[in-house]
């Protein structure tokens, strides 16, 4: 992985995805912000997202470090893969993702490929339909890593065992 970098505390390993330049025109000239957008994770299921704006890039890239750190979520990742098929939305944005088979590898485009990477997902078939915005994608496939379910939750919600969803 080229362009990350690893924390010593937990393990967490970062890695910029976007950064911008945005201009405000005022009446003495042009004042320059960049904005940057952060991936997080443990590579072992934890991941998280982080968007700063400042004045100079490496505050700006603090800035989202320290927000994606606040915003992790767990990923429930069964043999390097996720349990099932689920579509993920943001705003205009959709991404289909779909469990692949051992050795598939990371088959996503843009700056998803930087998330999956960095949760911990080694196989994955991945689709962005409608729009590749990079801040809509990533929070795209973020909230369908929230709306994965494993076996465990789906046996609690329906207030039986394991055993008993399996049989059937």
């Amino acid at each position: 992985m080229n362009n990350a970098n690893v924390n010593g505390e937990n393990q967490l390993v970062d890695k910029v995805v976007n950064i911008g330049r945005v201009t405000k025109v005022v009446k003495g000239g042009r004042i320059f912000k960049f904005t940057a957008l952060v991936v997080v994770g443990d590579m072992n299921g934890k991941v998280g997202i982080g968007h700063g704006k400042a004045r100079e890039v490496p505050d700006a890239i603090k800035k989202a470090l320290e927000n994606a750190k606040k915003s992790m979520v767990e990923v429930p990742v069964v043999n390097g893969t996720i349990p099932h098929d689920v579509i993920g939305r943001f705003v205009s944005s959709e991404i289909v993702m779909k469990p692949a088979a051992a050795g598939t590898g990371i088959i996503s485009g843009g700056v998803t490929r930087s998330l999956f990477e960095l949760a911990g997902v080694q196989n994955i078939l991945c689709k962005s339909t409608r729009s590749r915005n990079p801040y809509n994608s990533l929070y795209a496939v973020m909230d369908g890593f929230k709306n994965i379910r494993t076996l465990e939750k789906v046996a609690e919600m329906r207030g039986k065992t394991i055993q008993e969803i399996i049989k059937y």
